[in-house]
């Protein structure tokens, strides 16, 4: 089956690549067309426009930056008429209502849409081990899940569209306020002298711990935030939608770490690690 890859970037790359080591013809348009070489060289068929990818591929696979990237190539006046028959799997991470307005368009050109979002970052989505949380119908899941088990072993059916969205918004707003709230710990800790690790030796052994403490310690120790998975734009981009997202609770906290996150990018860290954020509450 020929399955057509947008956006082949940190984390499209290693999925388009994984695709392809499965069987699949993979053709894949990205919109800086260097980050597809390496990928060709595996035998992905380099697509020059999104409107070649749709028209050579069965099923179309999105990982782009936000919906507005997913407005101008999926959705522009070129690509429209090639999507009747397609079905369309969203794999970014955008909001709950914007997955679902994109799927409305998608179903009025005639075409199908499900979505994906993965949990994980490249080592994950390298070995195929990433998390996938699936907003589609039951028919949909079953038909694609051999697909959707090429990038995580146990792809799971979160409900409808923009289900797997909204579950993709709420841990990655999780991600933000986790790392955010342990830099303030640490930032204390350092503030007072105390031994780092007398002080992760508590934590630790506390029902407070949660892994992704001793994975950004040493970042935010030695202030190295170089070679990231996942960069602080990134954190920013998604935190700002969740707090869009939240129109019937209060989301005060997550902009507030939406601002901290900010200003870490005001710093020129943007294409840094997210553990940046330490740098913001810490400077």
């Amino acid at each position: 089956m020929d399955i057509g890859f947008l956006g082949t970037g940190l984390m499209g790359a290693p999925m388009a690549k994984r695709l392809q080591m499965a069987g699949y013809q993979v053709h894949g348009w990205n919109r800086s067309p260097e980050k597809l070489q390496a990928l060709v060289a595996e035998g992905i068929q380099q697509a020059d426009t999104p409107v070649a990818a749709i028209a050579a591929s069965q099923l179309v696979i999105l990982m782009l930056t936000n919906a507005e990237a997913i407005q101008s190539t999926v959705l522009s006046p070129e690509a429209i008429p090639k999507l009747e028959g397609k079905t369309i799997l969203q794999m970014g991470t955008i909001a709950p209502q914007e997955s679902k307005a994109i799927a409305a368009a998608v179903q009025t050109a005639g075409g199908e849409y499900l979505e994906a979002p993965v949990l994980g970052s490249i080592p994950e989505a390298q070995a195929g081990t990433l998390i996938v949380m699936a907003g589609a119908t039951p028919e949909q899941f079953n038909q694609w899940k051999a697909v959707l088990a090429c990038f995580g072993p146990e792809p799971k059916l979160m409900g409808p569209v923009g289900a797997g969205s909204g579950v993709k918004l709420a841990m990655n707003q999780l991600i933000g306020t986790l790392t955010t709230a342990f830099a303030m710990s640490l930032s204390l800790v350092q503030q007072e002298a105390i031994d780092i690790e007398a002080f992760m030796g508590i934590v630790r052994q506390s029902a407070l711990y949660a892994p992704t403490f001793d994975k950004k310690l040493g970042r935010m120790c030695d202030r190295n935030f170089a070679h990231p998975n996942f960069p602080t734009k990134h954190l920013l981009k998604d935190m700002d939608l969740f707090v869009q997202s939240a129109d019937s609770f209060n989301a005060d906290v997550a902009q507030a770490v939406a601002q901290l996150v900010q200003r870490a990018v005001e710093q020129g860290l943007a294409d840094q690690d997210y553990s940046a954020v330490f740098a913001a509450v810490n400077p």
